[in-house]
Formats: C-alpha cells, sequence, structure tokens
C-alpha cells in the first residue's frame, strides 16, 4: 500500500511514520510521543539520530503507510474511529 497523510497525531504513538516538508522525506520512525490536533510529536530515538520533535506549524507532514508489525497484536489501528460514550452497567 502506498503511504498517505494522517493529521490525527496523537492516535500514532507507536506507529511507524514518515516525517515530510515540502514533498520530501525528512526522516523516518516510530512516533514515541504527541500531542491532539496536528501540534507537535516526537520520533523515538533509533540509528538515525536522537528523539526530536516535529511540529505542523514549521510544515511538517506526518505520513503513514498500512502494515503488518509484530507480537500478539499484528495490526495497530491508526485511522480516526466513531467513538460511543460508554454505557454504566
Amino acid at each position: 500500500m502506498q503511504p498517505y497523510p494522517h493529521y490525527a497525531w496523537n492516535r500514532l504513538i507507536g506507529v511507524p511514520v514518515e516525517i515530510r516538508r515540502d514533498s520530501a522525506v525528512v526522516r523516518s520512525g516510530v512516533v514515541d510521543d504527541a500531542m491532539p490536533e496536528p501540534a507537535a510529536l516526537w520520533l523515538a530515538a533509533d540509528a538515525a539520530g536522537h528523539r526530536e520533535l516535529f511540529t505542523a506549524a514549521e510544515g511538517y507532514q506526518v505520513w503513514i503507510k498500512p502494515q503488518a508489525l509484530e507480537g500478539k497484536l499484528c495490526y495497530k489501528m491508526a485511522a480516526a474511529q466513531l467513538h460511543r460514550a460508554p454505557t454504566l452497567r
């Protein structure tokens, strides 16, 4: 599948992403933490570099590519979903 931009950055914690600016890939990595609304996110430190902050205000975009992940949960959902109010029992 082709990568596509994702705007709910706070749903991407733990997801491998590409950071792009002006259509060019700036860095790839796993999201370590993010703020609600596409305000800011941090990529985890890895062999490509240290933990780094990227903000939408500086023109960065986050792109994801649907892919199988390892472990007990083989897929992580990064897409926005409708949430129902919790019901009391």
